[in-house]
């Protein structure tokens, strides 16, 4: 009898364990969805854009073309691009920090340097991570 008492509440163990896992792995309905280029942390440069981070990570996705050795080469993850941003909102001394290859990098480099941005009246030097996904 103390057998089966002890089967029983080690299956309902079990069973309550899995249960707990595959609620955590499912996101529910009304989550926030995430920019496929973006990240979802707000970013400190985003609010000298024009239309904030949203329409900086918009302008990004149209801007952005994936490169045909990458995509060739199913080459995804995400390169981050260093830059500073002068007084007068330009883009100036803009690198690659972290490349994945396939020329994503390159690509990363030549849309950071289409952003434009406003004002903010001192320079600072900020690094910006573009996604790449299949």
């Amino acid at each position: 009898m103390q057998l089966k008492f002890s089967i029983l509440f080690l299956s309902f163990a079990f069973f309550a364990a899995a249960h707990s896992a595959l609620a955590q792995t499912t996101a529910p309905a009304d989550a926030p969805k995430t920019n496929k280029v973006g990240v979802d942390k707000v970013l400190p440069f985003a609010e000298f854009h024009e239309g904030g981070q949203t329409a900086m990570y918009d302008f990004i996705a149209q801007e952005l073309k994936y490169p045909p050795l990458a995509k060739r080469n199913r080459i995804q993850g995400q390169v981050i691009i260093g830059f500073t941003m002068n007084e007068d909102g330009t883009v100036a001394n803009a690198k690659i920090l972290k490349n994945i290859g396939g020329g994503c990098g390159d690509e990363a480099l030549r849309v950071v340097k289409l952003l434009k941005f406003n004002a903010p009246g001192f320079a600072s030097n900020y690094s910006i991570p573009i996604n790449f996904k299949l």
